[in-house]
């Protein structure tokens, strides 16, 4: 574990000693309520205190990680090491004619409801989506048959050198459930949605219609990391999950959703270990029944515990 007084200060010089927590536990910060230690966990407050962040870890060589707001992510038990950036105090979400600017700490469930404050249309899809708007454009998620795709005009984000740059939707190669943020290091700060007018009315039915959908269908009463799989081609995981008798399957307090078999839920103080392991199990069944590989579409990272 790193714990270095010295990079505990100078965090706390870049921006305000309340933002920067040693030996966090992640569970707090996760929608599964799973995760072990950040060495340190750092909330900015500006773009200049991201950049200047990223630059202390590539001269301090200390490990760096962007954890969003924890909602399409297992953190395991060991935790993770080094500096764990979380950008949830950038929430400004602004109307300019028919776009909107969004921070990449704000949910995008919050931009849905600020374009439909506008009766602007386009981002209806994303009324249900728990993840923040930079995390919407790290997994170009969608739902209902949208995807930030569609709607996506540009992006601000600071590059891995710490460099601010302003990229076109297209320089992101968003594809279904990808992009290159990943892999290009990206941190996303800011998301320009290009939407059009419509009916206030119009807007609000559809939502409302899709929220139904989510609330009646899905097991938000427990923790879960929302979707654990994309859908294969020709398939649907959830159904294939079902038809392989899997609804109710436990490992420790990991639990697959009686209510949505595409769900995995935290059902009883489970640890990330049970929960993956769980992913496993359901990959390998499904594997063996349908001959078909469930991808996941969560993202796992951090340290077993002892490593």
């Amino acid at each position: 574990m790193i714990n270095d007084h010295h990079t505990y200060e100078q965090l706390k010089i870049i921006t305000s000693p309340e933002n920067v927590m040693a030996d966090e536990y992640l569970h707090n910060h996760t929608y599964t309520r799973l995760g072990g230690k950040a060495d340190f966990y750092v909330t900015p407050e500006t773009y200049k205190e991201v950049q200047e962040i990223v630059k202390l870890s590539i001269n301090g060589n200390i490990p760096f990680t962007m954890l969003g707001n924890g909602s399409n992510l297992i953190v395991k038990d060991g935790g993770i090491r080094g500096i764990v950036l979380n950008l949830g105090r950038l929430t400004a979400i602004d109307a300019d004619g028919t776009t909107l600017v969004a921070q990449s700490g704000a949910r995008i469930i919050d931009a849905s409801q600020k374009a439909l404050s506008h009766a602007f249309t386009g981002l209806e899809f994303a009324c249900g989506i728990p993840g923040s708007v930079g995390g919407a454009l790290f997994m170009n998620a969608g739902a209902y048959g949208g995807e930030v795709k569609d709607v996506l005009e540009s992006a601000v984000v600071v590059d891995a050198k710490g460099d601010l740059l302003h990229l076109s939707a297209d320089d992101l190669d968003l594809e279904y459930r990808s992009s290159n943020i990943p892999d290009k290091g990206y941190i996303v700060l800011e998301a320009t949605f290009r939407l059009e007018e419509g009916s206030y009315d119009a807007i609000k039915a559809v939502m409302d219609d899709l929220t139904f959908k989510r609330e009646s269908k899905q097991p938000l009463e427990y923790p879960s990391c929302g979707s654990v799989f994309k859908r294969p081609p020709g398939y649907f995981a959830g159904k294939l999950i079902q038809d392989s008798k899997l609804q109710g399957k436990q490992i420790g307090g990991a639990q697959v959703s009686l209510k949505h078999a595409g769900f995995i839920i935290n059902l009883d103080s489970a640890s990330a270990t049970e929960y993956i392991n769980l992913i496993h199990f359901i990959q390998n069944t499904v594997k063996a029944k349908f001959g078909v590989n469930l991808e996941r579409e969560v993202k796992i990272i951090g340290e077993d515990l002892g490593v």
